[in-house]
C-alpha cells in the first residue's frame, strides 16, 4: 500500500489553502456557491465526472446515481464537485460516437487538470464513454475509481426475451423476409428497451464494463449490476467512499494498469465473447498508460481461453441473467488459472483476494474450463493480402460452416451505395458471394461506423440465407453477429487493398489459419494500385479537421497521434 499523502501535498490545497488574493477568490466563490468553509477546508476534492445526458437513455439513471455518488464522498470526509462531460449517446450521435471518444478523453483529462481535483469518479458505461473516461483520467494520473452505468433488465415480446441490438438485427432480418408483420415489429420495438442502463446483450458496454473491472478500476463486482438494482445505487455511495482512501493512499490509474493487468483483460475479453470493439479500445487504454498491446497478443490469448460466458449474441442468455448466475467474480473466478491475481484493484485488494468465494449459480450461464460454451476465444485476428496490417471477426457469433470460405466479391463503395443496391433483385448476389463494404474506416467513415453487420440481401433473406461472409473496414456493434470481417487495416480511404477489390474477385477466408486474401495476382494489384486515386478531404474545419489530421487506424487503437503515451503535461499555473 502507498503511504498516506499529507494535507499539504493535495492539488486543491493549490486553490484553497494557500494565503493570497487568488485564493481569497477560489474561496470565495466556493462559499458563493453555498458550500461554508466546513464543507471543503482541509478536505479532498473529489470531481465527479457525470456522462449524464437528456438524449442517453443508457445513462438516464445518473441524475440520481450522482448523488449517491457525493453522498459517499461526504461521508468519507471529502467535498465532490460534479463535473458534467460530453455525453456519447450510442443510437442518436452521428456519424459515429466513435468519432467523439478521443473528444470525451480529451475532455475528461482537460477536466482533472485544470479545476482543483485530488481523485475523480468515473460515471460511464454506454460503450465508448468507458474508455474515453479511462483514457482521459489514466493519462492525469489523479486517483480514479470507475462507477459502470450497469446492464438495463431483460427485453420482452409475447413471453420471448429480447436482447439489445441482437434482436433488432434477428427480426429486422425477418420482417425484410416477410415473416413477420409490422405490427410485431413495433412490439418488438416497444418491448426491447424497458428500463435506465446499456444494452443487457455481451455488447461492447458490458464488454468494457467488465473489462474495466478486471483492470481493477471498480469495485469488485460493480460491472453486472443491473441498472435499476437497489444494490447498483449502494455500489455508487460505495465508490464514493473509497476514492477518498485512494485519494490518501495516492492509488492512481497507472499503478493499476500494469501489462499483467491489461493480459487478465484480454482473457476475460476472449472468455466472454466481447466485442471486437473492446480491441481498439484496450490498445487505445494501454497506449495512455505506456503499455504495448499488438494484435497478435490478443489472437495468442484466444487460442488459449474458451469461450464460457454463454451471453448474446454468442450465447443464449442476458446480463441480468449472468449477474444472478454470479457476474463477472464468478466468471473471473472460473478463469483463475489464466489471471495474474497479484494485480492490485481500486479497492487496494488483489485480484485474487476480490473474487475470493465466489461461486456459479447457474452453470448453463457461465460454464467451467472443462465445460465450455466454445474450446476457442471469441475474437480471431486475420492477415493477408486484403489486411496486411490486421483484422478481426468474432468467431463465436459466426456461422462455423463459413469460417473457412471462397466466393466471389461483391463490392458497395460506401454505406450509401449499398443502401441503394442491397435489397435490389437484380443485385448480383447469392449465397457464396462475399459481401464488401469500403469507405468506412476511421477516415472513410467517418469514425469507422458500425456497418460492419452489412444486412443479407433481401432476394436471399427470402431463400433462407440468414448469414454470409462480410468484409468491411468498418466496425460492428458488440450486439451483433455473423460471419463479419471488421477493422481491416490500412483503410480503404488512406489506399489500403480493400480500395483496390472489384465485383467478382474471389475472396479467401480461413479463420482457422488466420488468412484474409483476395485471389488476384501480386501484378494486377500492383497495376490497381497505380491507378488509385485518394479521396477528397471529409473535413475542412473544426473537430473534423482534428480528427482527420490526427486519427490512427484501427490495428494502432484509432487514438490522435498527440495523445498517446506517458509524455507529463505541466500543471496549470495558479496565478
Amino acid at each position: 500500500m502507498n503511504r498516506k499523502k499529507q494535507l499539504s501535498e493535495l492539488r486543491s490545497q493549490r486553490w484553497y489553502g494557500a494565503k493570497d488574493m487568488r485564493s481569497t477568490g477560489h474561496r470565495s466563490r466556493t462559499l458563493q456557491m453555498g458550500f461554508a468553509p466546513e464543507a471543503y477546508t482541509g478536505k479532498p476534492v473529489i470531481a465527479i465526472i457525470n456522462t449524464w445526458s437528456d438524449i442517453n437513455s443508457c445513462h438516464t439513471h445518473f441524475k440520481q446515481r450522482v448523488e449517491e455518488v457525493k453522498r459517499g464522498v461526504w461521508q468519507a470526509g471529502a467535498f465532490p464537485l460534479e463535473m458534467p462531460a460530453i455525453s456519447l449517446a450510442e443510437v442518436f450521435q452521428k456519424p459515429t460516437t466513435m468519432m467523439y471518444r478521443n473528444f470525451l478523453a480529451m475532455e475528461t483529462e482537460e477536466l482533472l487538470r485544470s479545476y482543483p481535483a485530488d481523485g475523480c469518479v468515473l460515471m460511464g458505461g454506454c460503450d465508448k464513454t468507458t474508455p474515453a473516461l479511462i483514457m482521459g483520467a489514466t493519462s492525469m494520473n489523479l486517483p480514479t475509481i470507475f462507477m459502470p452505468a450497469g446492464p438495463m433488465l431483460r427485453g420482452n415480446w409475447r413471453g420471448v426475451q429480447l436482447g439489445s441490438g441482437t434482436d433488432v438485427w434477428k427480426y429486422w432480418a425477418e420482417l425484410r423476409a416477410g415473416n413477420i408483420t409490422e405490427q410485431d415489429w413495433s412490439e418488438i420495438e416497444a418491448g426491447i428497451a424497458r428500463s435506465p442502463g446499456v444494452c443487457m446483450t455481451m455488447g461492447t458496454a458490458a464488454t468494457m464494463t467488465a473489462l474495466a473491472e478486471t483492470l481493477g478500476l471498480t469495485l469488485p463486482g460493480a460491472s453486472s449490476i443491473p441498472a435499476v438494482d437497489s444494490n447498483h445505487s449502494r455500489m455508487a455511495e460505495q465508490s464514493g467512499r473509497r476514492i477518498v482512501d485512494m485519494v490518501w493512499e495516492d492509488l492512481k490509474p497507472r499503478d493499476l494498469l500494469t501489462a499483467q493487468a491489461f493480459k487478465n483483460a484480454m482473457v476475460v475479453l476472449m472468455a466472454m465473447g466481447g466485442s471486437t470493439n473492446a480491441i481498439i479500445h484496450l490498445v487505445a487504454m494501454a497506449g495512455r498508460a505506456g503499455i504495448p498491446i499488438k494484435l497478435e497478443d490478443f489472437d495468442e490469448i484466444s487460442k488459449h481461453t474458451p469461450f464460457v460466458a454463454n451471453v448474446r449474441p454468442s450465447g443464449k442468455y442476458l446480463m441480468e441473467d449472468f449477474y444472478y448466475a454470479g457476474g463477472i467474480r464468478a466468471l473471473l473466478d472460473v478463469l483463475r488459472s489464466k489471471l495474474d491475481l497479484n494485480c492490485v484493484t481500486a479497492n487496494g485488494k488483489t485480484l485474487g483476494e476480490n473474487i475470493a468465494g465466489a461461486k456459479i449459480y447457474n452453470d448453463d450461464v457461465i460454464h467451467t474450463l472443462d465445460n465450455p460454451v466454445q474450446a476457442a476465444g471469441g475474437i480471431v485476428v486475420l492477415r493477408g493480402n486484403l489486411a496486411p496490417d490486421g483484422a478481426v471477426i468474432k468467431q463465436t457469433a459466426a456461422d462455423p460452416k463459413l469460417l473457412q470460405h471462397k466466393g466471389k466479391a461483391v463490392v458497395f463503395e460506401d454505406y450509401n451505395d449499398m443502401a441503394a443496391r442491397i435489397d435490389r433483385d437484380d443485385l448480383e448476389v447469392d449465397a457464396d458471394s462475399v459481401l464488401i463494404l469500403r469507405n468506412a474506416g476511421p477516415l472513410g467513415g467517418p469514425g469507422m461506423p458500425e456497418w460492419g453487420q452489412l444486412p443479407i440481401p433481401k432476394k436471399l433473406l427470402k431463400l433462407g440465407v440468414r448469414d454470409m461472409v462480410r468484409i468491411s473496414d468498418a466496425r460492428m456493434s458488440g450486439t451483433s453477429y455473423g460471419v463479419c470481417v471488421l477493422h481491416v487495416a490500412p483503410e480503404s480511404f488512406v489506399g489500403g487493398p480493400l480500395a483496390l477489390v472489384k465485383s467478382g474477385d474471389v475472396i479467401e477466408l480461413d479463420v482457422p489459419n488466420r488468412k484474409l486474401n483476395m485471389l488476384v495476382s501480386e501484378d494486377e494489384i500492383a497495376r490497381r494500385r497505380a491507378a488509385w486515386k485518394a479521396p477528397a478531404r471529409k473535413f475542412e474545419r473544426g473537430y473534423g479537421a482534428i480528427f482527420s489530421k490526427h486519427i490512427k487506424q484501427a490495428n494502432e487503437g484509432c487514438d490522435f497521434d498527440f495523445l498517446e503515451g506517458t509524455a507529463p503535461t505541466a500543471e496549470p499555473e495558479i496565478h
